[in-house]
């Protein structure tokens, strides 16, 4: 199998990698039918691409086999962040191939040096409109058969305020976790994204909510009823730098 290279790999502090581990239990609880999970934001820089590829990272140290499969085309967190690079002599097959017609399944998929369970779909290439990619029949066809090879699909996508991916991409999954960014996006246009979920047909899990000054008010956003909260340390999706992030634990209902 051909094999990805992190290079920009960073521990955690511990408060963040104990929330994020909670998260990783709390996703259990959900039950074994959540297999294609996910994992987006209302806006950019909300912290959606730390928590999908860190909870795929510990879901894989638990010893899950997990892919991560990178779905946000027009503009890639995952790629940029972690430097992924791949070996000279292997060629560079990635999502938006295999959607357009080319290759198969076996080419999109990659171990990497995270964990030996952890596996990647990458973005090779980016694209200005991948709408009518997600709406190929391609696309539910790659995630069915991932879902028959992996214990967990978790899908980073584009956020939810400006374009259709993520919607479409729902609509294909089983379950979706929604990560807010505290004090920055608003209340109007998180209910707006948790709509676009529903409308999707795909169950809401939980909401993640980021970056959470101490001093402030950890229930600020309350959506008790669409899931569980989680609280850690968190990081946005363009800056290394982390600040105290709070929520509220509720049942799923």
């Amino acid at each position: 199998m051909k094999m990805l290279t992190l290079n920009n790999l960073k521990e955690l502090p511990y408060a963040a990698e104990e929330a994020l581990n909670r998260l990783r239990v709390n996703l259990g609880f959900c039950g074994s039918q959540f297999k294609k999970i996910v994992i987006t934001s209302t806006t950019p820089n909300e912290g959606k691409s730390f928590v999908s590829s860190n909870l795929w990272r510990m879901l894989a140290e638990a010893g899950h086999k997990v892919v991560l499969v990178d779905a946000d085309i027009r503009k890639s967190v995952l790629r940029s962040r972690y430097q992924i690079s791949h070996k000279r002599d292997e060629e560079f097959v990635g999502i938006v191939h295999y959607l357009a017609g080319q290759g198969s399944v076996d080419d999109l998929i990659y171990a990497t040096n995270v964990s030996e369970n952890a596996f990647m779909v990458p973005t090779t290439t980016t694209v200005s409109n991948p709408a009518l990619l997600f709406q190929s029949k391609r696309f539910p066809q790659l995630l069915d058969e991932l879902a028959e090879r992996f214990d967990y699909v978790l899908v980073d996508t584009a956020p939810l305020s400006n374009v259709a991916d993520a919607g479409l991409i729902a609509s294909q999954c089983d379950g979706t976790i929604l990560v807010v960014r505290s004090g920055v996006t608003p209340r109007r246009m998180i209910a707006s994204s948790i709509k676009q979920v529903e409308r999707s047909g795909c169950e809401l899990l939980g909401v993640v909510l980021n970056r959470v000054e101490a001093r402030s008010n950890p229930y600020y956003y309350k959506y008790s009823k669409y899931g569980y909260y989680q609280d850690y340390y968190g990081h946005d999706d363009d800056h290394s730098g982390g600040s105290r992030a709070g929520g509220k634990r509720g049942q799923k209902r």
